[in-house]
């Protein structure tokens, strides 16, 4: 018990000393600084080109699905068995379709978005030491895991203007 106490005593007071250790202190928004930058947005737009006929054809897919099964809700009654199991295997053939191609979609795409992080996180991150190195901090902490931070402590900003200012 006395250790424990003793133990706790000792995390309140490195606790209390730590600003006085600490001279200069940062909050970084890594995530933002990565999604907000014009590589990013530049991405962003070239990946809807890329895979905007690939999305139009799931929609087009979704679309035609839905008819059919409304269409057999609607008239179901009033067709005849062959006419009903007809619209029902085409609407399995169509969501087997769109799950296939939704399945690919999304892996494309998740290749995509790796490639770029791949590409842009070297840059990102040498941004990122460049502001901590010219802004002389000591302590950098991911905006995560604070709960509240005066503006003039985060340096989201700047990284964001130092990634886009390297070509």
């Amino acid at each position: 018990m006395r250790k424990s106490i003793c133990i706790a005593a000792m995390s309140v007071m490195a606790l209390a000393a730590f600003p006085a250790a600490a001279q200069s202190i940062a909050v970084l928004d890594y995530q933002m600084a990565l999604l907000e930058s014009d590589a990013a947005k530049r991405y962003s737009v070239d990946a809807e080109k890329q895979f905007g006929s690939q999305l139009q054809r799931l929609q087009n897919l979704e679309a035609e699905a839905k008819r059919l099964q409304e269409r057999m809700q609607r008239d179901g009654e009033k067709l005849g068995q062959s006419e009903l199991e007809k619209l029902e295997l085409e609407f399995r053939q169509k969501a087997r379709e769109f799950q296939s191609q939704s399945r690919e979609l999304n892996e494309a795409k998740a290749k995509s978005d790796r490639d770029m992080l791949e590409q842009l996180k070297p840059k990102l991150d040498s941004a990122v030491e460049a502001v901590i190195k010219g802004g002389n901090y000591d302590l950098v902490i991911d905006r995560s895991a604070v709960v509240d931070v005066k503006p003039n402590l985060d340096i989201t900003r700047q990284v964001i203007e130092r990634l886009n200012s390297t070509r």
